[in-house]
């Protein structure tokens, strides 16, 4: 069953088409990686499945509930709308809240969809305390989860950048999603830092049965952990296979090596 298909999406700034008649199908339950150059159209991509940008042309249709006619265009929807259909994401550069608490982080993730009425904000009901009960209790459960919890009351900025990675992640998944969209996860990460990522994102993938795209440079990761890759460039797939495919592909290596260039083994 399709979770998100992208059906020949293009976009055009001015001139310039950013991304050319881009084609994508993500079954429920894989973890597919986004690859490319520097400049291919990666996070264009990454900013039209979540309302970012809207496509010049094409269409996208995600299945926000487990029935499969459920499928509906997300095409011209806010992006706090297709987060709220099941569409969650983390970005290239971290955009925490800096100077808030990591579980007030999380918090605010969950707010989307708590269920007191702006009255009972304003007049602090039983209601509203019962929620806001239930809203730190789920943070709290999620930061235990991934091993942050006695930090639940540092601020986000005095956290570990690997953690601060972490904490993104965290509040991505408190919105719930079906679909989680992970930027360079990996960026800025020394080694060990990365193959820590590529366990938390398997068990992100187990533990919340999830279907996840990643954007990432780090050909290690992505070999090690992609069921299957899409290759851009210059805004249009050049490949799409496995990962043993991807490495043997002559328009991959080009794109990354130039002529006679070979991934390591």
């Amino acid at each position: 069953m399709a979770v998100l298909e992208a059906q020949n999406i293009s976009i055009v700034f001015g001139g310039l088409k950013a991304v050319t008649n881009f084609d994508l199908k993500l079954e429920k339950g894989e973890l597919v990686g986004l690859i490319g150059p520097n400049g291919a159209g990666k996070t264009t991509v990454f900013n039209m499945l979540t309302g970012v940008y809207n496509p010049t042309s094409g269409d996208i249709l995600f299945n926000y509930s487990s029935d499969d006619n459920a499928s509906k265009s997300i095409v011209g929807l806010k992006p706090y709308q297709i987060t709220q259909l099941g569409i969650a994401r983390t970005f290239q550069n971290i955009r925490l809240f800096k100077d808030l608490t990591v579980l007030d982080n999380v918090r605010i993730a969950l707010h989307f969809n708590v269920k007191y009425n702006a009255l009972q904000a304003v007049f602090r009901t039983s209601a509203f305390y019962r929620e806001e009960g239930r809203v730190a209790g789920k943070a709290k459960e999620l930061l235990e989860i991934f091993h942050i919890g006695e930090k639940q009351n540092e601020l986000a900025k005095n956290l570990p950048y690997g953690e601060q990675r972490k904490l993104e992640i965290v509040r991505a998944l408190a919105t719930n999603p079906k679909l989680l969209l992970l930027d360079e996860p990996a960026a800025g990460m020394n080694p060990q830092e990365t193959q820590d990522l590529m366990k938390l994102i398997k068990f992100i993938k187990d533990q919340f049965n999830l279907t996840i795209l990643l954007i990432e440079h780090d050909m290690s990761l992505v070999m090690g952990i992609c069921e299957r890759i899409v290759v851009l460039d210059y805004g249009q797939t050049i490949a799409a296979g496995t990962p043993a495919e991807i490495r043997k592909d002559p328009k991959v290596i080009k794109a990354y090596l130039g002529e006679g260039g070979e991934f390591d083994a």
